[in-house]
């Protein structure tokens, strides 16, 4: 059984490496407003130059606004960046923004209104919801929702640390042990995703990529050789293998949180509730796969090492691809 569950999970995990490339892209569309002066408004929104927003999305501007000007776009790494100059009568709030185009696209955009003589806000727009209307929220209400949401979302969405995650589970027995382990991935991550946005650090963003995806076969491949009595290099020291490779996964991290944008002025609040997003993201994957494991273990005990045998060999099948693109791209 161990054999015929090893290849199935093998072929799907082949079939649907070309979708699961694109793991840690968490790239929704950033839009700015700020306002330079009584009625004067700077917009900038910023769109991955491989999705379909960047290159045919449009801005939907309040009503009371109209544009100054010519428009000025360019390439910035990987993103497509427009700049615009607005005049508005009146304030913006309760007036309504959107974005064009949103509704054919699989992914969100972020929407941050700075006005001078009131508070900021940030509002996100969605496929479902492309148009919002601009109150007057509370700050910190708002940029924490956001924020912890976008956490949450990345750590689900995001494949190869939701896989890292999945393979400890795997490979510890345990349930305070895994909490402990996962932990320690955290605040190592944390440590590094802090120090890449602040500017304290800083690495190439393929290497970084590539090793991650190392990272995951490495525990596959510990799952895969995990026996009884013969605890391997993960099992006898999880915290720190999980604190290393918690450090690489951090700039991971930074990386699709620089794609996403931090709100100026408000970077450690986004900061704090990002981190606490992923966490609470990490737990929710935890106790389903614990929950997972504890059913199969009570329905039949035999099935248990086989199905931790398969799911190990899918996720290294998938992360061994990632490895091999993310080195040769």
């Amino acid at each position: 059984m161990n054999r015929w569950c090893a290849v199935l999970w093998t072929c799907l995990a082949l079939a649907l490496c070309p979708t699961a490339a694109r793991a840690d892209e968490l790239r929704p569309a950033y839009i700015e407003m700020t306002e330079q002066a009584p009625g004067q408004w700077s917009l900038l929104w910023k769109a991955s130059a491989n999705s379909r927003l960047g290159h045919s999305g449009e801005v939907m501007i309040p009503k009371n606004c109209k544009i100054d000007g010519e428009s000025q776009r360019e390439f910035a790494a990987s993103n497509i960046l427009t700049r615009l100059s607005l005049l508005c009568d009146g304030s913006v709030q309760g007036q309504t923004i959107g974005l064009k185009g949103l509704e054919l696209s699989t992914t969100d955009a972020l929407v941050r209104i700075a006005p001078i003589d009131a508070a900021m806000q940030t509002v996100r727009l969605t496929p479902d919801q492309p148009i919002a209307t601009l109150a007057k929220p509370s700050i910190i209400s708002n940029v924490a929702a956001t924020y912890t949401i976008i956490g949450i979302e990345h750590i689900l969405l995001g494949f190869d640390h939701l896989f890292f995650v999945l393979a400890l589970v795997l490979l510890l027995k345990g349930g305070w042990l895994v909490a402990k382990t996962v932990t320690a991935f955290t605040i190592a991550h944390s440590l590094t995703l802090v120090g890449t946005t602040l500017g304290l650090l800083s690495l190439p963003s393929q290497p970084v990529e590539a090793v991650i995806a190392l990272s995951i076969v490495f525990l596959a491949v510990e799952v895969v050789k995990s026996r009884p009595g013969d605890f391997r290099l993960s099992e006898r020291f999880p915290w720190i293998v999980a604190f290393l490779f918690g450090l690489l996964h951090g700039f991971g991290f930074a990386g699709a949180l620089a794609e996403i944008g931090l709100p100026e002025g408000d970077v450690p609040l986004a900061l704090l509730t990002f981190n606490l997003g992923v966490e609470l993201g990490q737990l929710a994957i935890v106790a389903v796969a614990l929950a997972a494991l504890y059913g199969i273990r009570q329905v039949r005990i035999q099935w248990l090492q086989p199905t931790k045998t398969a799911l190990a060999y899918g996720i290294g099948s998938i992360s061994t691809y990632w490895l091999i693109e993310r080195m040769v791209s």
